[in-house]
């Protein structure tokens, strides 16, 4: 189509933010003359979603700053079944108390990036347990699943991929899909909620609800995705050697969230500054352009920007400087992850692999092992000689710690207690 003459998708367009949608025009009209309701889902999985789920939450901020209204869909009720969608295997089913206590902490995230609030653009949090847990299950396929095709479903990747490879799909994550097209019927009788968005992953999902509402209800609704994110090596975003990128600081700390930024590969750089932050398109443009060890300077902006929108400016701050002390000054930076032992423990000695493993710059023991036999595992800047070599109270350093290195790029501070 030619430029959008709607505010929100002329900025979905020029950030990247758009891979699919059900009838783009139709959209672009109702947007540029009406405030537009939208929700994404978010299931409750895990006490912190992590970096994977930053780009629908972006486009969340996105569509509330450009003058419409944001529904953060919480899957209480979604979560008990579990989504294939891009899953190689069945999700391990949580407990409905697991749950909540993912959905309390997960919801703290959200209110960094939205204003919540009873505004006519205000963003408000629903959760779909609230009406799934209600569902007569008769009742509910005499009404709804005559409108579903068994044969259009097996069609959709998120299952085709998984039955081409012979992996079990349970008749229970296959309800999924018809749960998910529900809760879009659902938000547009309660909310008027005009658009499910997600990623490309979700389109299958998204589809069922749009063509639910007009068989249904002879309602005009809408789907959007955005592209399947990974980084110019092909890897999925939000995974590290050391394991998920969180975005709640209990689960990792601002300067490790900010030392992935710090590390993005060059070829990202330009499109997660468009993705991930909110600096102009002209300034992004110009940090494109910085080439050699120059392009390191476009890298620490990355970083900044994104960590000041997820922990706010001051932690953004902090993390910036101390990776200043710690990589230009060869010092100590205060903000650096840090773990704590029993002086009995250390007095002892801990082996490095253990070690480096409870510091968590490894996921296991045995990657511990082989980043100490690859030469990459460090005491205070010290080469580890050896995977079973023992870190002792004789390794604090002056301000009584220890500094631990996995790699170049990530440390942390073993402390006694």
């Amino acid at each position: 189509m030619s430029t959008p003459k709607s505010d929100f998708l002329r900025t979905v367009f020029e950030r990247g933010y758009m891979h699919q949608c059900t009838d783009l025009d139709a959209l672009d009209s109702l947007a540029d003359g009406s405030i537009v309701t939208a929700y994404i889902g978010f299931d409750c999985t895990a006490p912190s979603l992590h970096v994977g789920s930053l780009l629908p939450i972006m486009l969340l901020r996105i569509l509330q700053q450009t003058g419409h209204k944001p529904i953060v869909l919480m899957g209480g009720g979604t979560s008990l079944v579990g989504d294939p969608s891009g899953k190689d295997e069945s999700r391990q089913l949580i407990t409905e108390d697991g749950i909540n206590q993912n959905m309390a902490s997960i919801k703290e995230v959200f209110s960094r990036f939205l204003t919540f609030g009873d505004g006519p653009t205000d963003a408000v949090m629903v959760n779909n347990a609230d009406w799934l847990k209600e569902l007569n299950y008769i009742e509910f396929l005499r009404d709804f699943g005559q409108h579903f095709s068994v044969n259009r479903m097996l069609s959709f990747d998120s299952v085709k991929l998984r039955l081409e490879r012979e992996q079990t799909l349970s008749f229970l994550e296959f309800n999924y899909m018809i749960l998910q097209a529900y809760d879009f019927l659902e938000l547009n009788r309660r909310n008027e909620c005009k658009l499910q968005m997600g990623g490309s992953d979700q389109w299958g999902n998204i589809v069922n609800g749009v063509e639910l509402a007009r068989r249904v209800d002879a309602k005009e609704v809408f789907g959007l995705t955005t592209p399947l994110l990974t980084t110019a090596s092909g890897a999925k975003m939000g995974k590290t050697a050391a394991g998920a990128v969180w975005l709640n600081a209990e689960q990792l700390s601002t300067y490790d969230y900010w030392q992935y930024w710090r590390n993005t590969e060059d070829g990202d750089v330009g499109r997660f500054l468009k993705l991930f932050t909110e600096l102009s398109m002209d300034e992004i443009a110009r940090l494109e352009k910085l080439e050699g060890a120059d392009i390191n300077d476009a890298k620490k902006v990355l970083a900044f920007e994104a960590t000041k929108m997820a922990h706010g400016i001051e932690a953004a701050k902090a993390a910036a400087e101390s990776a200043r002390k710690t990589f230009e000054e060869g010092t100590l930076g205060d903000e650096l992850p840090s773990f704590d032992v029993a002086r009995a423990d250390l007095d002892a000695g801990i082996p490095a692999f253990e070690a480096l493993c409870r510091a968590g710059l490894c996921t296991s023991n045995g990657d511990a092992r082989r980043m100490i036999k690859g030469g990459g595992g460090r005491i205070n800047d010290q080469q580890i000689k050896s995977e079973t070599a023992p870190v002792t109270s004789g390794d604090l350093n002056d301000d009584g710690v220890i500094k631990l290195s996995a790699g170049k790029k990530r440390h942390a501070l073993l402390r006694v207690i």
